[in-house]
């Protein structure tokens, strides 16, 4: 085991913390919330509310694990740049743009920091579980420290090193990509089940689809859980965000020319899903009347 600092301590970040902990790990923890401080605390994580503080507790070479959001990394980065020394390694295991890691990554180096990148998956599932990690940068580097892999992983092998820097979170950012086409699959299929003549049990379903189907998944298990916590999910607001992955992906699919063609959609349709009063629909009604005299429904119109 060794020494590890992690700074970003909301759930992702708790979790890695309170999982190396029961690891034999010592864990350092910085945040700047006294509740996600307390909470790490509780969970055998020594927490800091100042980063100099944690990194000065460190007794040899400095580990720390970068888990914040993507657009304050380089904030973080350069607020630990004074406590950083040569031969130190730094994990972003947060889901940043792949072009962005390369970029620090080089940065670091320069300064003779070492810098994985890490994409990581699993969810707040994955303190328990353990997590799906896929590494890139130094494979040296890598090797050096595959215990801490180990230790998180889902399964004792649930990660790899996949290449040189910025591959972690490429390969990352496809598997969001590819997430986003199985949850638009998942829902339009129930969604066709719902509005049929058949008065369909659509927790039973789900539960059935996750005993031996072909469809069977993680995602799946997820679709019989949210039914049995939101029940027919009428209370639910019909709102979809997106992180920034997907967006990732097709922007990375054009500059390749590689159609995309259900990831596209899939995240077209979360954009769909804020649209609480269409222009576009209100214009295609319009242009309705237009050729064919069709109905239009104006506002107040019982």
């Amino acid at each position: 085991m060794g020494e590890i600092g992690i700074v970003g301590l909301g759930r992702m970040g708790l979790g890695i913390g309170r999982r190396l902990a029961r690891k034999g790990w010592t864990v350092f923890g910085f945040d700047l919330s006294e509740e996600a401080r307390r909470k790490a605390e509780e969970g055998g994580v020594e927490a800091f509310d100042d980063l100099e503080f944690m990194c000065g507790s460190f007794t040899d070479r400095k580990l720390i694990w970068i888990m914040v959001p993507h657009e304050v990394v380089d904030r973080v980065l350069e607020d630990l740049k004074p406590s950083l020394l040569e031969g130190d390694i730094v994990i972003d295991g947060g889901n940043s743009y792949f072009k962005d890691s390369v970029r620090r990554f080089e940065q670091l180096s320069a300064a003779g920091v070492h810098f994985l990148d890490v994409g990581v998956s699993g969810g707040v599932w994955g303190e328990e579980q353990g997590y799906c990690m896929m590494v890139g940068g130094e494979e040296k580097v890598f090797r050096e420290i595959e215990n801490l892999f180990k230790d998180l992983a889902y399964e004792g092998d649930g990660y790899g090193y996949v290449g040189e820097a910025g591959a972690g979170h490429f390969v990352k950012m496809v598997h969001n990509g590819i997430e986003y086409g199985m949850m638009q699959a998942i829902a339009e299929g129930f969604e066709l089940m719902k509005e049929s003549d058949y008065e369909l049990d659509l927790r039973e379903v789900a539960r059935i689809y996750t005993k031996g189907s072909v469809i069977r998944s993680w995602l799946m298990d997820l679709t019989y859980q949210s039914f049995g916590d939101f029940g027919d999910l009428s209370d639910l607001e019909p709102f979809v965000q997106d992180s920034g992955e997907g967006r990732w992906t097709l922007q990375t699919a054009v500059e390749l020319g590689v159609p995309l063609w259900v990831i596209g959609d899939a995240l077209f349709n979360r954009f769909r899903s804020r649209q609480s009063n269409s222009f576009r629909d209100r214009l295609l009604s319009a242009l309705r009347y237009e050729f064919g005299r069709h109905e239009v429904k104006k506002k107040g119109d019982g």
